[in-house]
């Protein structure tokens, strides 16, 4: 009688490895599934921005007193943290630029911010590449990078990812605002945000 021997496994390091990489990425594809499951549920209850910002610890204030705005879309904090408007471009005011509609968009953004409490929403990434922490403002329920897009003080800039959940609703704004030739749409040629 011929006796057959099981073949014997063999566990290998590398088997151990590739066995717990599988099972990390098993467990990562299901956070990613909880996570977009808890957007979903949050959109539903209408705080889907809420959601989609990222910690303010790491980005910067909730809220904040504005000392001064700089230009039509960046600002100042009490404290010296500057922050600059999410998707919006307004014309220049600074370093020796004096471009078409800058000086409206400054004053603009300054009757609507300075001295006053801003409630600010991040974005991921926090900042740009000159340090400034990118977010939505409100004061007293406005949204102001929406108004500063809306009236043609500014244009949309759009830089993925910062702002993916909103470009849609500004870049329809300004289609609105250039149709009507609203603020530097009809005051300006060229359009010096584009």
């Amino acid at each position: 009688m011929i006796t057959r021997r099981r073949p014997v496994m063999l566990v290998t390091p590398v088997l151990v490895v590739a066995a717990r990489l599988v099972a990390r990425a098993r467990l990562v594809a299901l956070a990613g599934l909880v996570a977009r499951a808890r957007l979903v549920a949050l959109a539903g209850l209408g705080l889907a921005e809420l959601a989609a910002c990222s910690d303010s610890a790491t980005c910067g204030p909730r809220e904040a007193i504005v000392e001064r705005a700089i230009d039509g879309d960046t600002i100042v904090l009490a404290g010296g943290q500057r922050i600059r408007y999410l998707l919006v471009n307004a014309p220049e005011t600074t370093d020796g630029h004096q471009d078409c509609y800058g000086a409206s968009a400054a004053k603009f953004n300054a009757d609507l911010v300075v001295g006053k409490r801003v409630e600010l929403a991040y974005d991921a990434p926090c900042t740009d590449s000159f340090g400034r922490a990118l977010a939505y403002a409100t004061v007293d329920g406005r949204d102001i990078n929406r108004l500063l897009v809306e009236r043609g003080y500014a244009c949309v800039l759009h830089i993925p990812p910062a702002g993916d959940d909103r470009a849609a609703e500004l870049t329809a704004l300004e289609a609105e605002a250039r149709t009507a030739q609203r603020g530097l749409w009809g005051a300006c040629r060229p359009i010096p945000c584009r």
